[in-house]
């Protein structure tokens, strides 16, 4: 199997550490690797049986690089994909930097694979809350034609970063011991809480982690006619984001049609059986692979309508794992 020289840009972050976890998880065919952050630069990290020294980023950086695994930021990738594209380093993505740009393909494999043969050095993994939706809304879809959905997210706060994950643990041991929490990431208390926005407001009063909902999943989906509307809350979890979907379908849909929908899509488990206490659960999600289903139920205030529960790990599904089954697309179909 030939082999592919790989560059990490931003390897000791919460993705980029994970980044390191699933590629020698899924035997991903390296060559050679190189490791670029800034605050952990010439730090020596174990990859496999090998290793790596952090290095910071410059000019030649991608230079003989065949796949760069980015997750730095968007203010990062704006300044320096192009550069890293041009070096003949195929980009994927995970900020929302190239997401939304006419010329970027915006890719979850098990959705819309095809997609990634007409990129142009870049390609964007999409918002983690996108990539759980997108998934079973793509058979659902196929099926039925979806007119409209409703949903409302439950995020972990690792999807902040490791700095809201420290803040989270701080508050919550603070107020056990009867102390004045402390806040710095958020602005407003995270432990024993919920924050009803996730990113900055927008000038129509949704936040843009909503507004990416909405456009990523029509431009993944490939169809601007579904209607989508998003309320996205941050609440005291470490991993694993959960999502509360409601689908308004052109023709009816019975659950036990999209259940089966639903089983035969890769990259979905359904766990759904309510009379034995059995739902998708954030603490079960954590560190898996799949997207998880569940409370799958009619929406009896419409003719066409339906409910779900949809749970995946962020950092894992939502970001890192896309991110390399991207680059292992890529790799099956010839295309690097």
């Amino acid at each position: 199997m030939k082999k592919y020289n790989v560059v990490i840009l931003g390897a000791t972050g919460a993705v980029g550490i994970e980044f390191r976890k699933i590629l020698i998880e899924r035997k991903f065919p390296i060559n050679n690797i190189r490791f670029l952050g800034s605050s952990s630069v010439g730090k020596a990290i174990d990859f496999g049986n090998r290793k790596v020294e952090v290095e910071p980023v410059k000019d030649d950086s991608f230079k003989g690089f065949d796949i760069g695994l980015f997750s730095a930021g968007a203010t990062i990738s704006k300044q320096i994909a192009r550069n890293a594209a041009d070096s003949g380093c195929v980009v994927v993505d995970n900020s929302s930097a190239w997401r939304m740009e006419p010329d970027v393909p915006l890719v979850v494999p098990e959705v819309n694979p095809d997609d990634i043969k007409w990129h142009k050095g870049i390609i964007a993994n999409p918002n983690c809350s996108t990539i759980q939706m997108v998934l079973p809304l793509k058979p659902i879809h196929d099926a039925v034609k979806i007119k409209r959905v409703v949903v409302s997210t439950y995020q972990a706060v690792s999807g902040t970063g490791v700095k809201a994950i420290d803040e989270l643990t701080k508050q919550t041991k603070d107020i056990l011991e009867g102390k004045e929490p402390r806040k710095s990431v958020y602005p407003h208390q995270i432990a024993f809480n919920a924050l009803p926005f996730i990113d900055v407001f927008m000038p129509n009063g949704y936040t843009k982690e909503e507004m990416k909902m909405v456009d990523e999943t029509k431009k993944i989906l490939g169809d601007d006619s579904i209607k989508i509307t998003a309320t996205t809350v941050r609440v005291p979890v470490y991993y694993c984001h959960s999502e509360s979907v409601n689908i308004e379908t052109e023709r009816r849909l019975e659950p036990e049609y999209a259940k089966e929908l639903l089983s035969n899509t890769k990259g979905i488990s359904i766990i759904d059986d309510p009379a034995h206490d059995h739902y998708p659960l954030a603490v079960d999600a954590a560190g898996k692979d799949d997207v998880y289903v569940g409370r799958i139920r009619r929406d009896d205030s419409i003719p066409n309508g339906i409910n779900m529960w949809i749970v995946s790990d962020n950092i894992r599904k939502g970001a890192a794992l896309n991110t390399i089954q991207i680059a292992e697309l890529m790799i099956e179909k010839g295309i690097i």
